[in-house]
């Protein structure tokens, strides 16, 4: 559960630390105050999405940083592990920081983390329901996601998803090849031919280089022997050949050297030169007996290149793309369905339709289990929430072909008045009556939640009287079970709580700052008076108050 919060420049808030405990909390004060303030810093802890002007002006920055009790939730500090952004034992710290730039960052019991893991993490900590969530309750995917959270269901509807792309993507690949069966025929029977030719030809990049070079070498045979010869000739075999000459200007060299032992050093140069030259004699008359001057392999390599350079100029490639083109090919016979045929494919689809249609069976029986079970709690709530005689049902509106979803559409359906038909909430129902049905599946929602928070942010707006005492009293009979914390402007809800929080606003030093003040004993009962009375509170509007909490005590 939430622990500890500090703000900091957030809004028109300067510096707010706070300290929670369990059971059920409410926030009260003047209209404007801030109460929303600390569920929009809350949200931004918790990876919302922020811009500048959540920055306190003339701030550089503002900071969030909440610290929740984790150590009875293993889901958690087993996601936390994965995502290598564990903490202390059985905590998680969450910190957000928005500059007046509109930059973010954010922190995971001190490791940088992304918004979307924060949004992760911060779905198994708290769930916020917010003053508006009667209008989005009209809307008939927001109906479905309720009752497939109310069903604990989201697992299965998500792996039917699956089912039913599977299903849908062979179901148009069937339509598309009986709508055009002659032209991917054709198609295909194209590409396999491509296919079988590029195969054949078995191009390898390495070894077209080699070809290239061995076709360069052997047509110029001729001339390259030609050369090799007369260099030999003129080393080694002509009479004047610079072996011959060199070997006499060494011999006269060593005869000198009896007169001047100096010419040993020119000596030394001329026999390393002798050396030098007598390999090169060896290496051309070896080069000669390698190298190849025959047509025949001359033509055949030619040919080789002529075929290469033959389907290049078919596919309109360079040679060294022909395994691209090869790819492509083979790729869109991948996409065509390669060989597979119409009857093929027409089993494939029935195969996958059923697998749907067997998970989609499963899926609606637990809906219209967890349907019967929530109309009966929402009907039951309807009663105390001056609505007798009303009832509401969940109902599940079949679908010819079914969708993502499943085979039905689901549909909040209530009757206000005894003896009514049900018809849909969203053409039947009062705005008053809404917000009471709202809250009343609100309060049925969270009674299976997950998290260990929960917060709701003025869901009592549009009702009164004896209807927010019964409002207070399933708040208070929720925090037996959850940390709960409810900004209100109704003095019964307020009253009903375990613990009470002012928030009021004051200009300091011509600045406008937000503050909340932990109430106890005459505090709470002159808070309670305040949202009881008018601009003057009299001492029976304080007697009243008084009673007022001694009754939810």
């Amino acid at each position: 559960m939430l622990k500890y919060l500090s703000v900091r420049d957030f809004v028109i808030v300067s510096k707010m630390e706070l300290e929670f405990g369990s059971g059920f909390t409410a926030l009260t004060g003047e209209t404007g105050a801030g109460k929303s303030i600390l569920i929009d810093a809350l949200l931004l802890a918790l990876g919302e999405r922020g811009d500048a002007s959540m920055v306190r002006n003339g701030c550089e920055r503002a900071e969030i940083t909440a610290e929740f009790d984790i150590s009875s939730m293993a889901s958690l500090q087993n996601w936390l592990t994965s995502q290598e952004l564990s903490g202390d034992e059985g905590v998680c710290l969450m910190r957000r920081l928005l500059d007046a730039g509109g930059r973010s960052r954010g922190f995971i019991n001190g490791r940088s983390a992304t918004l979307q893991q924060m949004r992760e993490a911060g779905e198994q900590l708290l769930n916020i329901h917010g003053q508006h969530a009667h209008q989005t309750l009209l809307q008939a995917d927001e109906q479905r996601i309720l009752l497939d959270g109310y069903g604990k269901l989201q697992e299965n509807v998500a792996a039917l998803g699956l089912l039913y792309r599977d299903w849908q993507t062979l179901k148009n690949r069937r339509i598309a090849l009986s709508e055009n069966s002659q032209a991917a025929a054709a198609e295909r029977e194209l590409l396999a031919f491509q296919r079988g030719e590029l195969e054949a030809l078995a191009f390898n990049a390495a070894e077209w280089e080699i070809l290239q070079a061995d076709y360069e070498r052997l047509a110029h045979a001729a001339g390259l022997l030609e050369t090799a010869a007369f260099g030999i000739e003129i080393l080694s075999e002509a009479d004047t050949a610079c072996l011959t000459q060199l070997n006499a200007l060494m011999a006269r060299l060593k005869d000198g050297m009896a007169h001047d032992p100096s010419l040993a050093e020119s000596l030394h140069m001329l026999e390393s030169a002798q050396a030098e030259l007598q390999e090169a004699v060896y290496s051309l008359r070896h080069y000669q007996q390698r190298l190849d001057a025959d047509p025949q392999l001359l033509l055949e390599k030619e040919q080789q290149i002529q075929t290469v350079m033959d389907m290049a100029r078919k596919y309109r490639v360079m040679p060294e793309q022909l395994n691209e083109v090869l790819q492509r090919v083979v790729a869109r016979l991948a996409e065509l369905g390669g060989d597979i045929d119409l009857d093929q494919l027409m089993q494939q689809e029935k195969v996958a339709r059923q697998r749907y249609l067997d998970s989609a069976g499963k899926l609606s029986r637990a809906r219209k289990l967890s349907a019967e079970k929530l109309s009966q709690q929402i009907t039951a709530a309807m009663q105390t929430l001056a609505m007798q005689g009303g009832s509401f049902a969940a109902v599940l509106l079949p679908l010819s072909e079914g969708n993502a979803y499943g085979l039905e559409a689901v549909e909040f359906q209530v009757s206000a008045n005894p003896g009514m038909p049900v018809r849909s909430m969203a053409k039947v129902a009062s705005g008053g009556e809404l917000s009471r049905i709202s809250l009343a599946i609100q309060v049925a929602t969270s009674q299976i939640a997950s998290v260990p928070t929960l917060i709701f942010d003025e869901v009592d707006s549009g009702i009164g009287g004896r209807v927010a005492e019964i409002v207070g009293l399933l708040l208070k009979q929720l925090g037996r079970d959850y940390q709960v914390l409810c900004v209100t402007h109704l003095p019964q809800v307020a009253a009903m709580a375990d613990n009470q929080w002012q928030v009021s606003k004051a200009i300091q030093e011509g600045v406008t700052l937000s503050h909340i003040d932990v109430l106890s004993g005459e505090q709470r009962i002159e808070e309670i008076a305040r949202m009881l009375g008018g601009v003057v509170i009299t001492e029976t509007t304080r007697r009243h108050a008084a009673e007022m909490l001694g009754l939810s005590a």
